[in-house]
């Protein structure tokens, strides 16, 4: 039997200071050996605990984790933790997408490399077991890696989508939607990659604004292909020799494929020749017509005519549909022209593009060639031009099936948040088109379909007549089903399994399902888990993903697969660029957990392909920002750094010095718990009531700040505004907490007289860290294991801080008046230090200070609190008066009812303090002087670079904010010298009298 991971030993003294690969080491295996993130069924459907269900977007196989990934597994484990916190019986589902197209061509590169070998030369099986080696050897890496994180994964329900319960049910859905008649076998076009031999979604397209003319790379062309040109040539009419119609094309090759000109049936210019044929300059035999269509053509366009090749063009095949004009296909697989090519067979179809214009141009039918600004479609995966093509193909018919996921989001039955997306969702499923479902590879699950040979009866099956395939989940299936239909012998029938696989997306549409065990709907997880709760991914899959699977779920179940969507922006670098190898900005979160070396991120961007100017100011940048690289951060600093960027509604530029910012926020709370372990023994017992005790005002003030806090925090936690709760968190723990509280409470702390302040500052010290950990656990979970296993009287609590229920909020602690009334003593206190680091006052020295007022309310509650200013001011003594008693003193009007004094005679030198000052204003001003010289060049904005413009900017302001500052002290320190010499004055004046 496994021995189980012990906990952690924390005996020793806390180290000196937060180490994040120490304080993240241990605890991940002790949480999944413990069983903690297991769910059980049994309390489910005992009604014992609600569920709370997420499923994890699941990534490549292939993948390693990328800042995307890092995002919704914050967000996603921030919620499954508060919800276990909450009493839910949390299931989060984990798993890997077997990604087709993006292993197969990994493997296939590897096979290449390793021994020349292409996959045809291993055959489809061979194949298929070396890519089933390397996701066994490999697979599991992305994994590993989201354990790194602290992810509260079930891994006892871990899928991937190519394992049999999952190919059982893609089997199944593919089976059930083909009875109801939703999946239907046709010839249309699809997006064809020539390089991967296969059709492709519309998600692997990337969509390049081509603004100027230029060589674009594509794989096999070693000099790039020439884009962002429309050629003009003309077809000569057959019954009139002397006329001609001009088109015009950014595709030239496609002509070869042309099967009409359309032209607008308004158009006078063209009205004779509608209907007339016209003569194909290469293919003499090939019908070719001029049709009017005013759906397609705007006569005030161009030439007001259109050629039309409805196999090759989305608008042509529309148009060709409607005209029931011949669909002519001109390419093979691999994009080489085929026989419906003429002369130009066997030609590559960049290479057949050049000789067609050479071949035109010799006829006297080349009209010119311009510019053209052009979108081209290029494959993610490839970088191949994608090509589109007419195949027969399996397509799933959508247009009912996205009706009801419309009207799920219309009756309230499906919510998606942000609610913005709602207007998208409807933009999309209200014109959704019909799914091609079949790739053209040899990885993923085989479509279960077979084609099927029945002697005398079909002897020359037609891939494209849906009637001659089979339908079932297996060969013994189908030739039962085919027997049954043709009511023949199984001697009589042969079958073939069609080659293609399905769509990735279709194993991923049906994962809701599939995860829990569908079709066996019977199952405990199924009835227990089954639908989900949320769906939590990025705003760019809402339709590829999300909308999918609702559109699944409805069909094969008749039911939702989850009841709340909630979906996050994309993740850019400190810039807003969107992130990209090509540009070297990508950012790795196991860089930023980890640390990495200056080194390592420099060959980062001279890898890239960024121009050389580029390069060389991206390395200049990361050696000023990171001379050292990237400290070690901990996922921790991460998770809480993503999660403070969610405001609703806005991408997220990721700038890596907040997370260091963040990390040094871990070591403030490392360093609370450790001087608050100074006064908390270990055999501290806290009080069950708080309230109880005689609590001085700083104790009242932060337990409500924390009953606030709690408040708030859950509140933000079931909206998703996890922007929200990270900045209250950070305020309540920095700045509430550290900054005022741990100072304020040390006189009672330290106290060996007053036992009773003594205890209540405890026990108020105590709630603050128990539940300000608790708060913080679902967006920090090792730091918040680590330091409340380290709180005293652990027999009170649960063995880990994942099983703790969630703070509720307590209003006997919470009065909104106490943060006004922190406020006014705050600022008493701020201008003190104030007054006190204007003056460069030393540390050692402890001036006295008085507050006066002549408001009898506020007079009682700065006179009851004056030790309590005095200790944060770090003043000496506090004096609250109506009337001013000490001599020598500076002032700051506080508001017209306050004014503070803070007695410096005798400790400072005004004089010199104000040459000091004026000294540094002088050096300041010449420094600003020789930016703005720089900055007020000729032709500035348009010669020098967009990053030192910035960075000359950034020190300009900086130095304009450095020099208020000094100036205003300047003038404080001048002030200050009137002052004292008024009060002098005043002094003597008053001796005189006495005398």
């Amino acid at each position: 039997m496994e021995q189980k991971t012990s906990k952690k030993d924390l005996s020793h003294p806390m180290e000196k200071e937060y180490d994040p690969k120490k304080v993240e080491s241990g605890w991940y295996e002790w949480w999944v050996d413990q069983g903690f993130f297991h769910a059980d069924e049994k309390k489910v459907l005992s009604k014992e605990k609600k569920p709370y269900t997420i499923l994890i977007p699941p990534p490549n196989v292939t993948g390693s984790l990328h800042a995307g990934h890092a995002l919704f597994v914050a967000i996603q484990d921030t919620l499954i933790r508060y919800r276990k916190m909450k009493g839910f019986e949390v299931l989060w589902i984990p798993g890997t997408d077997h990604a087709g197209i993006a292993t197969q061509t990994v493997t296939e590169k590897l096979l290449m490399k390793a021994e020349g070998k292409t996959r045809h030369d291993l055959g489809r099986e061979k194949f298929v077991e070396r890519v089933w080696d390397w996701c066994n050897k490999y697979g599991g890496q992305i994994l590993n890696q989201f354990r790194a994180m602290g992810c509260a994964m079930d891994w006892d329900r871990c899928f991937f989508t190519l394992d049999s319960c999952r190919t059982n049910a893609v089997n199944e859905a593919f089976c059930r939607l083909a009875e109801k008649g939703i999946i239907y076998r046709m010839n249309r076009l699809v997006n064809w990659c020539s390089t991967l031999r296969t059709a492709l979604s519309d998600i692997e397209v990337e969509h390049v604004e081509v603004k100027e003319p230029m060589k674009m790379k594509v794989p096999g062309y070693i000099d790039g292909v020439e884009v962002g040109y429309l050629t003009h040539f003309s077809y000569k009419l057959k019954d009139f020799p002397d006329k001609e119609i001009v088109v015009a094309t950014t595709r030239l090759e496609t002509m070869l494929g042309d099967v009409a000109v359309a032209v607008h049936p308004e158009d006078k210019r063209y009205t004779e020749f509608i209907g007339k044929q016209l003569i194909h300059p290469f293919i003499k035999d090939r019908k070719m017509t001029v049709i009017a269509d005013p759906i397609l053509v705007d006569m005030k366009f161009g030439t007001g005519a259109v050629k039309i090749t409805p196999a090759h063009d989305p608008n042509d095949f529309a148009c060709g549909e409607r005209h029931h004009l011949e669909m002519i296909n001109i390419l093979n697989d691999d994009g080489t022209i085929n026989s419906n090519g003429g002369e130009f067979e066997g030609m590559r179809r960049f290479d057949a593009r050049s000789k067609v214009y050479e071949a035109l141009e010799k006829m006297g039918q080349i009209r010119g060639k311009t510019k053209n600004v052009m979108t081209i479609s290029v494959c993610q995966r490839s970088g191949d031009l994608i090509e589109p093509v007419i195949k027969p193909q399996w397509w799933i018919k959508t247009s009912v099936m996205a009706q009801r996921a419309v009207d799920a989001v219309k009756k309230g039955e499906l919510k998606i948040f942000p609610d913005n997306h709602v207007k998208t969702w409807y933009q999309w499923l209200e014109n959704a088109r019909d799914w091609c479902i079949s790739r053209q590879l040899w990885w993923g699950h085989r479509i279960p379909a077979y084609l099927c040979t029945v002697k005398g009866i079909i002897d020359n099956p037609d891939t494209n007549n849906q009637d001659h395939w089979i339908i079932a989940k297996s060969e013994e299936e189908a030739m039962e089903k085919a027997k049954e239909k043709y009511k023949v012998a199984a001697d009589q029938i042969s079958l073939a399994q069609d080659s293609d696989v399905l769509d990735t997306w279709f194993s991923s549409g049906i994962l809701p399902l599939s995860s829990l065990g569908w079709p066996d709907t019977g199952s405990n997880d199924f009835k227990a888990f089954f639908p989900t709760q949320l769906l939590e991914t990025g705003t760019d899959i809402l339709f590829f993903w999300v909308a999918r699977m609702v559109m699944m779920s409805l069909t094969l179940n008749d039911s939702l697969p989850f009841t709340e969507v909630f979906l996050h922006n994309l993740v850019k670098d400190a810039q807003g660029k969107k992130m990209s190898k090509s540009k070297g900005n990508v950012i790795d979160p196991l860089e930023i957990i980890n640390g990495c070396a200056l080194e390592t991120l420099i060959q980062k961007v001279k890898g890239s392909s960024l121009p050389q100017p580029e390069v060389d100011r991206s390395v200049n940048l990361l050696r000023k920002e990171f001379p050292k690289g990237i400290p070690q951060c901990s996922s921790d600093a991460l998770r809480f750094t993503l999660l403070s960027y969610m405001n609703q509604g806005t991408n997220i530029n990721l700038d890596i010095k907040r997370v260091i910012g963040y990390r040094h926020f871990c070591n403030k709370l490392w360093n609370a718990l450790k001087f608050a372990l100074i006064y908390l023994p270990a055999d501290f017992k806290p009080e069950a009531d708080v309230s109880a005790l005689p609590l001085g005002f700083a104790e009242k003030w932060i337990l409500s700040a924390l009953a606030e806090t709690v408040r708030d925090t859950g509140k933000h936690y079931e909206e998703f505004n996890f922007g929200l709760a990270m900045n209250g968190l950070y305020d309540f723990w920095l700045h509430k907490l550290c900054d005022v509280y741990l100072e304020a409470a040390k006189p009672a702390l330290q106290s060996k007289t007053d036992l009773k302040a003594a205890n209540a500052a405890q026990n108020a010290l105590y709630k603050c860290l128990y539940i300000g950990l608790c708060l913080l656990h679902p967006a920090m979970p090792f730091i918040t294991e680590e330091l409340y296993q380290r709180l005293p009287s652990p027999e009170s609590r649960a063995d880990s801080i994942f099983l703790t229920p969630f703070p509720e909020f307590e209003a006997k602690y919470y009065n909104a008046d106490y943060a006004g009334q922190m406020e006014q003593l705050m600022g008493a206190v701020q201008s003190v230090r104030s007054m006190i680091a204007t003056l460069n006052i030393p540390s050692k020295n402890r001036p006295k200070m008085a507050i006066v007022c002549k408001d009898e309310t506020k007079l009682q509650f700065f006179s009851e609190n004056a030790a309590l200013i005095s200790t944060l001011a770090k003043v000496g003594d506090a004096e609250v008066c109506k009337e001013l008693a000490l001599e020598g003193c500076i002032m700051h009007v506080l508001n017209p009812g306050v004014t503070i004094y803070l007695q410096v005679k005798g400790i400072i030198d005004i004089k010199n303090e104000i040459e000091r000052l004026k000294k540094k204003i002088g050096q300041l001003e010449g420094f600003a002087k020789k930016i703005e010289q720089k900055m007020g060049v000729k032709d500035y904005e348009q010669k020098v670079p967009e990053d030192v413009r910035k960075e000359n900017k950034e020190k300009h302001e900086t130095t304009l904010h450095e020099i208020e500052a000094v100036s205003y002290t300047h003038l404080r320190a001048h002030e200050t010298s009137l002052h004292l010499v008024c009060r002098l004055l005043l002094e003597k004046k008053k001796k005189k009298k006495k005398k």
